[in-house]
C-alpha cells in the first residue's frame, strides 16, 4: 500500500488512465489549432472538439450550443457572473448569494460590488442548507441572479436545487449554480433541475487540471451573457483564446466514463465513507459537520474536539486529507463554511474533511481509521 493516502479528492483527481489515453495523441500527433478551418490538422482537432463537447453535453443533458469551454471552474464563475451582471444591469443589479458558497463565487460577487451590485446573503442552518422561506423574501424588483451550488466543496451538503430554480424563475431571475463539486459523483441534469448557467471543472472527476466548461442556457429562459475576454470571437464569442484540445478531449472523456461509471462509484464511495466515519464517530468527541442525509455520497467533514485539524494533519504525515477547501488552504482564518453552518473558531479549527475516490480501497480505510485512533488517543 502506497502511503500517503489520499483522502482530499475535493481537492483535484488523478487523471484516469483512459482519460490520458485519449488525450496523448492530441499533444504530438494530432496538434492541430481546432480554429484552422482550411487544413486537415485543424479539422481533426475541431471534430475532436466537437465530439468532447458532445460528451459534456449528455452527461448533463443539454444542447452542444450551450457549452463554453473555459480553463475550469473559476474562470466560468467568472465569465457567468460578470457576463450576466453586464448584460442585464438595464433590469437590475441585485444578486443573491449564500454565505457558504465557494470563494470564487463570493469573491466574485463582492468585486462586482465594488462596481454597484447590491448583494444580498443567505444564511445556512447547522445542517448546510438554506431556508426556501428566507431565498423567498430575499428578492427585490431588481434582482438579477441567484447563485447557490449545487454541492458544497467542503461539507458536501446538496441544497434542492429545482425548488430553488423554480423560485427564482418565478421572480423573472436567472439561477447560477456551481456544480464543481457534484459533476461525476451525483446525476446533475440542467433541465429537471432548471439551472441557467453551470460551471464545472474537469480536475474534480478524473479529467485534467486547466480545463473546464460552462453551460449558458438558450431557452426558457434565453440567457445572455457579455464576452470579459476578447480576441478572435471563438466560443460563440464568448471566451476568446486557442482551445485546449488535448484538455477539451481529456474533459469529454472524464465526462463519457462518469455517465457510465459514477452511479457504481457512488454506491462503493458511500460505504466506505460510512465506515471510515462510523469508526471515527466511535471513538467520542468526534461530530459530523452538515445534513448526513443531504450530501455528496465521498465527502464526511468531522470535528475533532480537542485538537486542531492542522495539528492532527501535522501528526499524520501518512495521510492526505485536508481542514477545507485547497483554493483557501493557506488563509489564517476559520473555514468560512463552517461558520456559516454556526461552528464557533474553535470547532471550525477542529474540522477537517475526508473526501473520498473512486481509487479509494477498504484498506486505506482501515489504515486511515487506525493512524486516526492511535494519534487521538496519544493526544488524550
Amino acid at each position: 500500500m502506497r502511503t500517503p493516502i489520499y483522502f482530499d479528492y475535493n481537492a483535484t483527481s488523478p487523471v484516469d488512465p483512459r482519460v490520458l489515453e485519449k488525450m496523448l495523441p492530441f499533444f504530438t500527433e494530432h496538434f492541430g489549432n481546432a480554429s484552422s478551418k482550411l487544413h486537415a490538422y485543424g479539422w481533426l482537432a475541431e471534430e475532436a472538439v466537437k465530439e468532447a463537447r458532445s460528451e459534456v453535453a449528455r452527461l448533463i443533458n443539454c444542447d452542444t450550443s450551450e457549452l463554453i469551454f473555459t480553463s475550469g471552474a473559476t474562470e466560468s464563475i467568472n465569465l457567468a457572473l460578470k457576463g450576466a451582471y453586464s448584460a442585464y444591469q438595464k433590469k437590475g443589479n441585485h444578486i443573491i448569494l449564500v454565505r457558504s458558497e465557494h470563494k470564487a463565487v463570493i469573491d466574485c460577487c463582492e468585486g462586482l460590488a465594488k462596481q454597484g451590485a447590491e448583494l444580498s446573503y443567505l444564511n445556512v442552518d447547522r445542517e448546510g442548507r438554506i431556508d426556501l422561506h428566507e431565498l423567498k423574501n430575499a428578492f427585490k424588483d431588481n434582482t438579477i441572479l441567484v447563485c447557490m451550488m449545487l454541492a458544497n466543496n467542503e461539507s458536501g451538503v446538496i441544497q434542492d436545487i429545482a425548488q430553488v430554480a423554480e423560485i427564482t424563475h418565478s421572480k423573472n431571475a436567472l439561477l447560477l449554480s456551481d456544480a464543481t463539486q457534484a459533476i461525476g459523483k451525483i446525476r446533475v441534469d440542467v433541465q429537471e433541475l432548471g439551472i441557467d448557467l453551470m460551471p464545472l471543472s474537469a480536475h474534480k472527476f478524473y479529467g485534467p487540471k486547466g480545463v473546464g466548461a460552462l453551460f449558458v442556457r438558450r431557452k426558457n429562459p434565453r440567457v445572455t451573457l457579455l464576452a470579459q475576454q476578447l480576441g478572435g470571437g471563438h466560443e460563440n464569442g464568448l471566451r476568446s483564446g486557442t482551445l485546449n484540445v488535448p484538455g477539451i478531449v481529456g474533459l469529454g472523456a472524464a465526462c463519457a466514463l462518469a455517465e457510465e461509471e459514477q452511479w457504481d462509484d457512488a454506491i462503493l464511495l458511500s460505504r466506505l465513507r460510512t465506515k471510515l466515519e462510523q469508526s471515527l464517530l466511535e471513538l467520542g468527541n468526534v461530530f459530523v459537520n452538515g445534513s448526513q442525509k443531504h450530501r455528496l455520497p465521498n465527502v464526511s467533514n468531522l470535528c475533532f474536539s480537542g485538537i486542531k485539524a492542522a495539528q492532527l494533519i501535522t501528526k499524520l504525515p501518512d495521510l492526505a486529507f485536508s481542514t477545507g477547501s485547497a483554493c483557501s488552504s493557506a488563509l489564517p482564518e476559520p473555514s468560512h463554511v463552517l461558520k456559516a453552518m454556526g461552528l464557533d473558531d474553535a470547532a471550525a479549527y477542529a474540522s477537517a474533511r475526508f473526501s473520498l475516490g473512486k481509487y479509494t480501497t477498504e484498506e486505506e480505510v482501515d489504515f486511515c481509521i487506525e493512524k486516526i485512533s492511535t494519534a487521538l488517543t496519544k493526544n488524550n
